[in-house]
């Protein structure tokens, strides 16, 4: 339980660097993120000093207020930058509130257009996230691995079944759910407009 709770502690820690930083890039002041993210001024503060463990509904907000994707608000730097990722370098974040683990497995450090996640979802859980607006719309494809999950765009659901993978132009909310009793897994390939992932992207990503 001590081991867990420190890699939680550390996530947090993680999560809080980088938003700091990439707030700090744009010039942003606490107020303004807020304003641009629809989070409180006061959860930012507790996000970047490391004292609360936010949700995925929420850091999807500031990953949106920030213009990045949500998996860059888990990347850390390496020691050795390169276009190879083992598998023990991904990092992981598990959702407090629905209890799906995702895991960045694209290298943060090197030039690409795309970025891959790969998400655990718990047995009878939903997610839903604001997702891209019709002016800055998300591209992406969900590959589903295994189990059975159902994505909801707007009106449409798409119940997906192993192996089938759904292309999404996202410019709305867009939710996740699996609607059994059976984990799902699935990857996410994520299209981004900037080479560069770890500086400054687009907002471009949900899951």
């Amino acid at each position: 339980m001590k081991e867990r709770a420190a890699a939680v502690d550390d996530l947090n820690q993680r999560i809080a660097r980088r938003v700091a930083d990439l707030r700090a890039r744009q010039g942003l002041s606490l107020d303004a993120l807020a304003m641009r993210s629809g989070v409180s001024r006061s959860t930012l503060s507790l996000i970047e000093r490391g004292e609360t463990s936010a949700t995925a509904v929420v850091l999807e907000k500031v990953a949106a207020g920030l213009g990045v994707a949500l998996a860059a608000l888990f990347e850390t730097e390496r020691a050795a930058p390169g276009p190879l990722m083992r598998r023990a370098e991904q990092p992981e974040w598990r959702d407090p509130a629905s209890g799906y683990l995702r895991r960045n497995v694209s290298p943060p450090d090197h030039p690409s257009p795309l970025c891959i996640v790969e998400v655990e979802f718990p047995p009878g859980q939903r997610v839903l996230l604001e997702g891209g607006s019709p002016t800055n719309p998300i591209e992406e494809q969900v590959w589903l691995l295994e189990g059975t999950m159902t994505l909801t765009l707007g009106d449409v659901a798409h119940r997906l079944e192993a192996g089938d993978c759904l292309a999404l132009r996202i410019e709305g909310p867009v939710e996740f759910c699996n609607p059994t009793r059976r984990p799902a897994r699935y990857a996410v390939v994520i299209a981004t407009a900037a080479p560069q992932r770890a500086a400054s992207r687009p907002a471009t990503a949900t899951s």
